[in-house]
């Protein structure tokens, strides 16, 4: 194959997919300028799921940017979170940002039913009014996706374990479809989720140990 034709042919994959790994460096690292960089990736992502007739995977593209925008707001912000004492903690503007939580039992319950109900309705609406492969994985790579979103916007520290699962799937669906390129970002999004999996956890021990001082 001629690497200069395959480039010239793939440019908008490659550059989407190395935007993607500067992405979940950032998400890692816990810095705010992971959300636009996120906008940039969903944008490209957009127009390569729609020429791959991913279209669960292209809806959710769209979902990131929106969801983008409102984490961008609310890791700047903080969100309203509060302290031990209830009090809305207090910072200059420059410096607040959203602290890392456990996900409590109420929330993994309802987040539970929102995937479920994701997926059923995807699944029916890939199957019967798109020309979808894959419209069972698609839809649950999707709906998984959306609800690992919501709780990284939230600062949630097991979203972790859901990117897990989802980047694995994606690779092998993925795979089967051709996209080299992307096959590598979530084989690296993969190898990166345990790495944000254990870069997160330190967060809150050290978080807990400022609180007990």
């Amino acid at each position: 194959m001629n690497i200069t034709l395959w480039l010239s042919n793939n440019y908008i994959e490659i550059f989407g997919a190395v935007t993607g790994i500067i992405y979940v460096f950032l998400e890692i690292r816990q810095t705010i300028w992971l959300w636009p960089v996120g906008i940039i990736t969903s944008a490209v992502y957009i127009l390569i799921f729609f020429e791959s007739k991913f279209y669960a995977d292209m809806s959710l593209q769209v979902y990131y940017l929106v969801i983008s925008v409102l984490g961008w707001y609310w890791w700047k912000r903080g969100a309203g979170q509060k302290n031990k004492e209830g009090e809305e903690k207090e910072r200059q503007r420059d410096t607040e940002t959203l602290q890392v939580t456990r996900i409590d039992l109420k929330k993994s319950v309802v987040l539970a039913i929102v995937f479920v109900i994701l997926y059923a309705v995807m699944r029916v609406v890939l199957k019967r009014f798109t020309d979808s492969p894959v419209p069972e994985w698609d839809s649950f790579i999707t709906s998984l996706s959306i609800v690992a979103t919501w709780m990284l916007a939230r600062k949630i520290y097991e979203h972790w374990y859901l990117w897990i699962v989802v980047n694995f799937v994606s690779v092998a669906l993925f795979l089967v479809k051709g996209l080299y390129p992307t096959v590598i970002l979530y084989a690296f999004y993969g190898i990166m989720s345990f790495v944000g999996l254990s870069s997160w956890e330190k967060t809150i021990r050290n978080d807990l140990s400022i609180i007990k001082r």
